[in-house]
């Protein structure tokens, strides 16, 4: 159940990167400020103070504002034990907490390597931040880890409460849809979500959060174990992991 004085919302930056803000109209968290500025704006133009920081991975793109946000806030900085961070920060392993009292909210730690190899999410009863481990019927390109880790990764999520909230970093939902659609074409919930998803951003919103539950009827990546995925996969072999890698490689050429 969502506390009812928090609220969510992205604060684009970049071309297509999403930092989250939560905040109960005095204080707020952000995750994966890769740029400062939008989040110093909407701090300020919503008088908030900012109380913490949560990093899911190291890329340049979720972590470049940080410094300049400390110089303007003495926040808190939760980061992945597994990988280097130049900043001050409480280093998170599989299994920690990090709890938010201003928000009555508490966030378990997941450790899902696969796009790094330190890659961690934030999970609560209600909500998945998840970083560039899983998108909007996609996930994230594997950069450091194995196909056997990412689908690992993607397992682990899809046993989650299929209520769960899925705040992703990357507006990349549109273009996973068409590649879904590529091997998936008759899926009803998949062409039902790229009309849904086209209204939205002709309308320049956000088309997340999503929810555990249309990711599991529409994103192939969660799928690959099932008759229609493995037959339009491209692979030779149909065990869940050969279908995965291969499916994986051809959206990197999409």
């Amino acid at each position: 159940m969502q506390p009812s004085n928090l609220h969510i919302e992205p604060i684009p930056a970049f071309e297509d990167n999403y930092i989250w803000l939560l905040h109960n109209t005095r204080d707020a968290v952000v995750i994966d400020p890769g740029d400062a500025a939008p989040v110093l704006d909407i701090l300020q133009k919503k008088s908030l103070k900012l109380k913490a920081i949560l990093i899911t991975h190291h890329h340049s793109d979720h972590i470049n504002g940080v410094d300049a946000l400390l110089k303007q806030y003495p926040a808190t900085v939760y980061a992945p034990q597994y990988e280097t961070f130049d900043f001050e920060h409480t280093a998170l392993a599989e299994g920690d907490h990090v709890d938010l009292p201003g928000f009555n909210l508490q966030f378990k730690v997941m450790w899902l390597p696969g796009h790094t190899l330190g890659h961690i999410a934030f999970l609560s009863d209600a909500y998945l931040f998840c970083g560039d481990v899983l998108f909007g019927a996609g996930c994230g390109r594997l950069f450091e880890g194995t196909p056997e880790q990412m689908l690992n990764a993607l397992n682990r999520l899809k046993a989650l409460n299929p209520q769960t909230k899925v705040y992703c970093t990357h507006e990349y939902t549109a273009k996973n849809i068409d590649f879904a659609l590529s091997i998936d074409p008759e899926n009803q919930d998949l062409l039902e979500r790229k009309r849904t998803v086209s209204g939205l951003r002709g309308e320049n919103k956000a088309s997340l959060p999503s929810t555990i539950s249309l990711e599991l009827k529409t994103n192939p990546f969660l799928r690959c174990n099932e008759d229609a995925i493995i037959q339009h996969s491209g692979s030779n072999q149909t065990d869940e992991l050969s279908v995965f890698t291969q499916i994986r490689l051809a959206r990197n050429h999409y």
